[in-house]
Parts: C-alpha cells; sequence; structure tokens
C-alpha cells in the first residue's frame, strides 16, 4: 500500500522551474533515503508532502489525499505526516516535557495523564527521560535534535519526513541522533523519507535510495544496487564516486 505518491508534479518559484516531472511512490512502512548535491530540490520536494511548499502541476497523494485538491485538509494531513527540520523549533520558553505534549494537547485533545506519559515514554526512547524539567537552550544540539524527534513522534504519524536532521549539528553528535532515527527506521510501521548526506546512514536502513540533481530525480533504486553496484546515471555516479573518496 502506498504512503506517498508523486504523479508528474511540477513546482515553480516565479520562472525557475525547481521540480521537473516528479514521480516517486513510497509505500507504507519504507525507508526511502533522498540524496543529491546542494540545490538538486531535495528540501523542495519533502516541504511539498505535508503542505510546506505548493505544486503547480501534477498530483501529490498523501495517505489517499490529494493534496492539489482545494477540499484537502491540511491540517489532517500534517497529524498523519510529521517532520524534522534541519534546526530544531523547539518552544524556548517551554521545557522539554511541555515543547512533546503541547502539539497532542492542542490538535489532538490527548487526556492529560495519557499525554504525559506518552512523552516521558517518548523521552526514554531517546535516551533523554533526564531531561524533561530542562529548557531547550539547556541542551546540546544533537539532544534538542532528538527532542524534536520525540516530539514528531507524540502525534503518533503515520510517516516521518526528515529534512537533514543531521546538517547543523557538531560531528560528535551525530551519531546519537541517527542511533534514533535508525531506531525509527525499524519499526515496520513507520514510513519515512530522510533527505541526507549520511551515507552509512542510508547503506544501513534505507529500503532505497533516490537521487535528484537540477531538481529531477535521476535515480531510483534499493541501497544494496545504488552503493554496491553501478548506478545507471553518469551524474549519480560521479556524486557517488566523490562521496566514497572523501
Amino acid at each position: 500500500m502506498s504512503m506517498i505518491e508523486f504523479h508528474d508534479v511540477q513546482k515553480y518559484y516565479g520562472d525557475f522551474h525547481a521540480l521537473h516531472d516528479i514521480n516517486l511512490t513510497i509505500d507504507a512502512g519504507e525507508t526511502v533515503v533522498l540524496i543529491g548535491p546542494s540545490g538538486s530540490g531535495k528540501s523542495t520536494l519533502i516541504r511539498t508532502i505535508n503542505g510546506l511548499e505548493t505544486i503547480q502541476e501534477g498530483k501529490l497523494i498523501v495517505n489517499g489525499q490529494d493534496l492539489a485538491e482545494k477540499k484537502t485538509d491540511m491540517n489532517r494531513i500534517r497529524k498523519n505526516v510529521g517532520m524534522v527540520f534541519q534546526h530544531f523549533n523547539l518552544y524556548a520558553n517551554k521545557t522539554i516535557l511541555e515543547n512533546i505534549m503541547l502539539a497532542p494537547r492542542m490538535v489532538l485533545h490527548r487526556p492529560e495523564d495519557e499525554n504525559k506519559k506518552l512523552a516521558m515514554d517518548l523521552l526514554d526512547r531517546v535516551g533523554l527521560a533526564d531531561q524533561a524539567p530542562k529548557l531547550p537552550a539547556q541542551l546540546s544540539g544533537g539532544q534538542q535534535q532528538r527532542i524534536a524527534i520525540a516530539r514528531s513522534l507524540a502525534m503518533k504519524p503515520k510517516a516521518l519526513l526528515f529534512d537533514e536532521p543531521t546538517s547543523a549539528l557538531d560531528p560528535e553528535m551525530i551519531d546519537d541522533v541517527l542511533n534514533v532515527m535508525k531506531d525509527i527506521a525499524r519499526d515496520s510501521a513507520m514510513t519515512m523519507l530522510v533527505v541526507t548526506h549520511e551515507m552509512g546512514f542510508a547503506r544501513e536502513v534505507a529500503n532505497r535510495v533516490v537521487f535528484m540533481a537540477d531538481g529531477r530525480i535521476l535515480e531510483d533504486d534499493s541501497k544494496e544496487r545504488f552503493f554496491d553496484g553501478q548506478p545507471s546515471n553518469e551524474r549519480a555516479r560521479q556524486f557517488l564516486s566523490k562521496i566514497i573518496t572523501h
């Protein structure tokens, strides 16, 4: 069963054609890693899935709902599709626990005792239960990103989108975040689309690797064929050779 479907999607910023003829299907429970050079359209693509960017042509179907239809309720889409950004976007004046509990309280009207228990369970899952009473500024960047992931999970989404979640972190903080993401990827019910430059993560947990350049999908293959075989696209081969060499 497909969770996300792009059908001939086009995206423009004025005269700039940002996404060309995007055709991509992500099945429920799949982990798909989206890679490519800077400016290739990866972040734009992922942001269209929960309506942060609109498309001009084609169809984009998320959890059975066509985002191009005016009657589609984007708030309903966002309940089921969480997103983790490069920067953590935590509320600076609220504790870590409150950051995680806020959206389920306001949007889902989850009972407070149930909400708090789930939030603490998620903090334990990301290894930060002891940080619950602190403010975001008291935590490292890597810890804040793990909190951001817990916050997304608190909505019990069907899919999670990650837009370069480790790119703003110091190198020594990256592994802790990636380990949390690997744990989520092992959950067969969760659909994940991850924009990243972390090739080790892609090799370990991706079901598929999608390579983009100049707003186009140039390669869509299993991780084994992409990394251990030979990508059919020359641009993808060049990109991969530079990544492996460096």
